[in-house]
């Protein structure tokens, strides 16, 4: 090979590594626009191999906003003169982060005017796009001051009357709630008082008759008496823990120091069962620290939920009652099959007066359910539900320790 060839292909090489890696970017397309040569360096800077930009028409690779731009005025400026110097416009990169960047662009035309190719420098404009819009920005900032300022004089002012008005409101306010507390505390204490003496009363007539010779007609009707006191009972109780949960701090609870929770929850499962003795009652307890808790108000809770398992649940199938702990929390469960409950009803089953079966022959209130929330509330859980084709899950989560001075905080009504 000759010295000249040698110089020849030398130079070859240092002008495609200058056009390779220039410290700008080179992009020619064809007469459609289309990407037809790319070098090295913008490859680099989108992150992109040439083969994914070979090909694509060049506003592909812009941004929406820099895409609207070239329709409207990079390919008619082109047109119109030729060529264009500085236009400001953001690439997309491989992972669709915005590259700011000025091009200048010059066509290439044959002598008939027709167009052949486009040739497209860009630079890096990150720096200087940031100055101009921390320009921008200043200026922005400098005029919303002064409107701001000037907003302030008139705000002040303004807000000077509202607080004043806004205090006497508040101290309006104030006076009427403590009327109210008054008038609340009077509801609860007739409730409490007034309601259940007479039944007390009734009870123990009923007692005392009990011990007296009765005949066979006289006994049953002394038994249904009986049974429907105790019901008004249990009905006057579920009204007071309502009023003390609706109207006054929440169902109050006496939580007793940790002990076993097992023998609580015999108790009231034996006493489900002795109740309905053609249903069976699963049990699975798996409790190995003692628990800090309101023992009857949490009987109360499981007792309701169990028994609602055995009216509505499946009488074919068990009942099921699951404890266990889980990162210092009692977790309880208690689990019937049959008919789902519908999600509609679900969003309201919590909500007092509200039953999962409205045509049912249940008799009640309507408010176990909410009652029961209220005693996981009160003891810092919650009480949800989950019901599908396999089986309705009725959850208490709380803590197996109480959390020292700290109110519980009221549960949503919706699930």
């Amino acid at each position: 090979m000759s010295a000249t060839q040698r110089l020849v292909d030398g130079l070859t090489e240092d002008l495609e590594d200058l056009y390779e890696h220039a410290p700008c970017g080179y992009v020619s397309l064809d007469r459609y626009a289309r990407v037809v040569k790319v070098n090295a360096t913008i490859c680099t800077w989108l992150e992109r191999p040439a083969r994914e930009l070979l090909g694509r028409p060049f506003h592909e690779l812009l941004s929406v906003p820099s895409r609207m731009f070239f329709e409207t005025h990079f390919a008619p400026l082109l047109r119109m003169q030729g060529f264009f110097h500085e236009v400001a416009v953001d690439l997309i990169a491989h992972d669709d982060t915005r590259l700011p960047v000025l091009a200048n662009a010059m066509e290439r035309r044959d002598a008939q005017g027709n167009l052949l190719f486009t040739r497209i420098t860009v630079f890096k404009a990150a720096e200087r796009r940031r100055y101009e819009r921390e320009l921008v920005e200043a200026r922005r900032a400098a005029e919303e001051a002064r409107r701001a300022l000037e907003k302030l004089n008139n705000e002040l002012e303004r807000r000077v009357e509202e607080t004043v008005a806004e205090r006497l409101k508040l101290e309006r306010a104030l006076q009427n709630e403590r009327k109210q507390g008054v008038l609340r505390e009077q509801f609860i204490a007739v409730l409490g008082h007034d309601l259940k003496n007479p039944l007390a009363a009734i009870d123990s007539g009923l007692r005392v008759l009990s011990r007296e010779e009765l005949s066979d007609r006289g006994q049953q009707v002394l038994g249904l008496v009986s049974k429907s006191t105790n019901r008004m009972v249990e009905l006057i109780d579920d009204v007071l823990d309502f009023a003390r949960g609706r109207l006054g701090e929440g169902i109050p609870i006496d939580r007793s120091p940790p002990r076993p929770l097992g023998p609580v929850l015999q108790q009231v499962i034996d006493e489900i069962a002795s109740s309905n003795p053609d249903r069976t009652i699963d049990v699975s307890i798996d409790l190995n620290s003692d628990v800090e808790c309101d023992r009857h108000r949490l009987a109360q809770m499981v007792s309701n939920l169990l028994g609602n398992a055995v009216i509505h649940g499946d009488p074919e199938q068990p009942v099921r009652l699951e404890a266990r702990e889980e990162n210092g929390r009692l977790v309880l469960s208690v689990i019937n099959h049959g008919k789902p409950i519908p999600p509609e009803v679900q969003k309201r089953l919590f909500h007092p007066f509200s039953r999962g079966e409205p045509g049912g022959s249940h008799k009640g209130l309507g408010l176990g359910l909410y009652i029961a929330r209220e005693i996981a509330v009160a003891h810092g859980g919650t009480l949800r539900v989950r019901s599908n084709e396999a089986e309705t899950r009725f959850t208490l989560r709380m803590p197996l320790r109480a959390a020292k001075r700290r109110n519980p905080v009221k549960q949503p009504d919706a699930n």
